[in-house]
């Protein structure tokens, strides 16, 4: 009886699994079609990152009715500028890391290129990783951040188009109608700065 009983109850926790078990994966499947090119191969349907002169010419194809888009087919404006630019070995967005291997001074700052109007950056000290992140934002109008942990000095380059229409002279553009808050920067004499 007592036997009995702990085989029942041992049945009890072992958890049911039935006699066919069905798994599901998923697997992703590279479709290639005539049109796509092999590496460092020329396409017949994807304009070359130098011929791109409008927005027109960053539309892409589409996908054939019935199939699912790839990445080329279906990515727009900035995405297809830069996975086009990838493609040919072209870095779009400069996403390489900030100089680290100086400290940036007043006459000699860290240079960041921004195409905004504004532009933030962490520094983590000099040598690198000696403070936490500090992020750092520089705009048009103040282009010259100093870190307040450390000293650094970042200095934004604007490479933008020059003839912007959301831009003014006093750094905001023209649905901005409020003046930027003071802060301890405005107080600093500029023979300090």
């Amino acid at each position: 009886m007592l036997v009995q009983r702990s085989a029942f109850a041992l049945a009890r926790r072992v958890a049911f699994r039935p006699a066919t078990t069905r798994t599901f994966t998923s697997s992703v499947v590279l479709r290639l079609t005539k049109d796509d090119p092999s590496p460092g191969g020329e396409s017949k349907t994807l304009k070359k990152f130098e011929d791109i002169k409008s927005m027109e010419d960053l539309i892409p194809p589409g996908a054939k009715p019935g199939t699912v888009p790839t990445d080329m087919e279906q990515a727009t404006g900035l995405e297809r500028l830069e996975l086009l630019g990838k493609m040919q070995g072209v870095d779009i967005f400069d996403m390489k890391p900030l100089d680290s291997s100086r400290k940036g001074t007043l006459d000699d700052p860290i240079i960041v290129r921004s195409f905004g109007d504004e532009q933030y950056a962490g520094c983590t000290g000099f040598p690198a990783d000696s403070h936490v992140v500090k992020w750092l934002t520089m705009s048009r109008a103040r282009p010259v951040e100093r870190c307040t942990e450390c000293g650094n000095v970042l200095k934004m380059e604007y490479v933008g188009p020059q003839e912007d229409p959301h831009h003014d002279d006093h750094g905001h553009g023209d649905h901005h109608t409020y003046e930027e808050p003071k802060t301890m920067a405005d107080f600093v004499r500029p023979e300090y700065r």
